[in-house]
This record gives structure tokens, sequence and C-alpha cells, in this order.
């Protein structure tokens, strides 16, 4: 892992200077980091099951799928999606779909672990389900 230099007393806008620098696999890293400390202050009485799925379930969609993902639906509203591009939608489509699933999972354990309904604990986390639902 890299060092970066800092300076003893860091703002907030030069922190995100230095984690502008950071390499993918690195800033990927310090951003789970980052949900672990913050689910850790959200509630100090967290055991570390309740945080560790708290961490997954607040994993977001990989970048470079996402970026992908949504260039695909452009093409699609545009009319402009050729056949592989389909096939190649569809594939990612399940593959967020998949996704999706397992933080449904993760959230209904998170549940069961609190004694708590699904939709208690998406309160509790701020997780608006989606408007199609």
């Amino acid at each position: 892992m890299p060092v970066y230099k800092v300076e003893a007393q860091v703002d907030t806008k030069q922190l995100l200077q230095v984690v502008k620098q950071m390499p993918q696999p690195d800033f990927e890293a310090f951003v789970t980091q980052v949900l672990m400390l913050r689910a850790q202050r959200q509630v100090q009485s967290l055991s570390s099951s309740e945080s560790e799925l708290i961490l997954k379930i607040n994993q977001s969609i990989p970048d470079d799928l996402q970026q992908r993902f949504n260039g695909l639906i452009a093409k699609r509203d545009s009319l402009t999606l050729t056949d592989g591009e389909q096939a190649d939608l569809i594939q990612l489509t399940d593959q967020i779909e998949d996704l999706d699933v397992k933080r449904i999972q993760y959230l209904a354990q998170l549940a069961q672990l609190r004694q708590r309904s699904l939709t208690e604990v998406m309160q509790d986390l701020n997780i608006q389900p989606p408007a199609f639902v």
C-alpha cells in the first residue's frame, strides 16, 4: 500500500485531495474501512456480526460495472443498442440483480439478528425501497 504525505493538521478539503490520489484498489480498501468506521460510530454497541453485515449492506455496485450499465442503458434508450450490447446489458442486469439479492439477504440476516422486521431495519439504516416496488 502506498504511503501518502500529509501535514500534521489536515482539514477535510486536504484529506479529500489525498484520497483523490489513491489508486483504485487502495481507494476501495479505504472506502471499506471508512464505512466500517461509520458503522461503528453510529452505534457503538454493534456486535462484530452486525458491523460486518452493515458493511456488506452499504457496499455499492462497482464503478466500472455501473458505468458500463449506464452506458448501455443510454444506448438502449436512444435505440442504438446492438445485439451484442443487448446481450451484455442482460448479463450486467443479472449481475446487478444478484448483488441486490445479496444485499436483501444481508438485510434479512441483520433483521433476524436484531429480532426486528426487515422494514424496521431498513428504516433504522435509512434505506429506501426502490420506487418501482
